[in-house]
């Protein structure tokens, strides 16, 4: 029977199957299908006109599932905690709401599958089946894909998760950018459907020293926006050494706080301490030689006075001392007038 005869005979099946009501129906509406049936009508239109296409999901063991080398997600990172959330699901539920992307390995593979996208799913479920000895299966949905078209469905899907920090996606994209797309940035860029500008600054991230990385205790705390301001600093070779020395002292503080339990130094202080490091000793100690020391006239200090530029002045007030506000007033006053007067 050719296609089209088929169609007919289950639309023919469909219409034998609908319904009968006793009710009359009004006289515009005499040649109208039921609302159902309607709906049954359209929905097999779709289908064999192309609009639709079936997809068939399978529930199997995640032993037989293995990481795609490519996945942008560090497996060995995930845990009971950053899963917590899917976990909860998944034991509420009983069952995996959304599917993992797989496709299969190469044919001399001792699993049967490959993840795509899907580690904290393949790990949540694996976790339940192996500690807690649910009996619950992995859901999966197979595609024919080749690495390149595999590494842009999994960006895709993970880029604006919260969860894949800025470093884990740019080692993502340094291995990239070589492997599928030839070390070319703006062709990665032009696949991707990303400004080639968003996409420098990660493999600019990538390109940290490892120092560096390891200064931060916690590679969730190194974002984009201080590779940033730490490149001009790294390149520059007076600087240089001085950042690397203060982030191999930050390091081993990282590691002595983690073996002691501790919280890791949080990002925004270890970006801080190495832009701080990048002043070297000769000018750390004409900034304190230029600043000029105010006291009240009983010789209490007040504050320290630094001129930054010609129109610019920085005060440092000494708030622990024993001088009076009238004091504090009187010598502002004195030191403002100055300054006006010079410029």
């Amino acid at each position: 029977m050719s296609t089209t005869g088929r169609n007919r005979s289950i639309l023919a099946g469909l219409v034998a199957e609908a319904p009968v009501t006793e009710t009359p129906s009004p006289p515009m509406a005499a040649a109208r299908p039921p609302e159902r049936l309607n709906t049954r009508f359209t929905g097999l239109s779709k289908v064999t006109s192309g609009d639709f296409r079936e997809k068939t999901l399978l529930l199997v063991d995640p032993a037989r599932c293995r990481m795609w080398t490519g996945h942008n997600r560090r497996y060995e990172l995930l845990s009971e905690q950053s899963c917590a959330d899917l976990v909860e699901s998944l034991r509420s539920q009983g069952e995996q709401e959304f599917p993992a992307i797989v496709r299969r390995p190469p044919a001399d593979s001792d699993f049967d599958y490959e993840v795509i996208c899907g580690a904290r799913r393949h790990w949540s479920v694996s976790f339940l089946r192996t500690v807690e000895h649910r009996d619950i299966k992995f859901l999966i949905e197979v595609r024919d894909l080749d690495d390149e078209a595999a590494f842009r469905l999994a960006d895709v899907e993970n880029r604006s998760r919260k969860d894949i920090c800025d470093y884990e996606r740019a080692l993502d994209y340094r291995n990239a950018v070589e492997v599928y797309y030839g070390g070319k940035a703006r062709l990665m860029a032009q696949r991707m459907e990303v400004q080639e500008s968003w996409l420098s600054r990660f493999l600019e991230l990538a390109k940290l020293p490892v120092q560096v990385v390891e200064a931060y205790g916690d590679i969730e705390h190194l974002k984009e926006r201080h590779a940033r301001a730490l490149k001009p600093l790294i390149a520059d070779d007076k600087t240089r050494p001085l950042v690397m020395a203060e982030a191999k002292r930050l390091a081993a503080e990282q590691a002595r706080r983690k073996r002691a339990g501790e919280p890791v130094l949080e990002g925004a202080k270890v970006l801080e301490s190495l832009k701080r490091a990048a002043v070297s000793p000769e000018k750390k100690a004409s900034r304190t030689a230029a600043a000029e020391v105010i006291r009240s006239p009983a010789g209490v200090r007040l504050f320290t006075l630094a001129t930054k530029g010609p129109k610019k002045a920085v005060l440092e007030l000494a708030l622990v001392s024993e001088a009076t506000d009238a004091d504090f007033h009187a010598a502002f006053e004195t030191v403002l007038a100055r300054l006006r007067q010079s410029h």
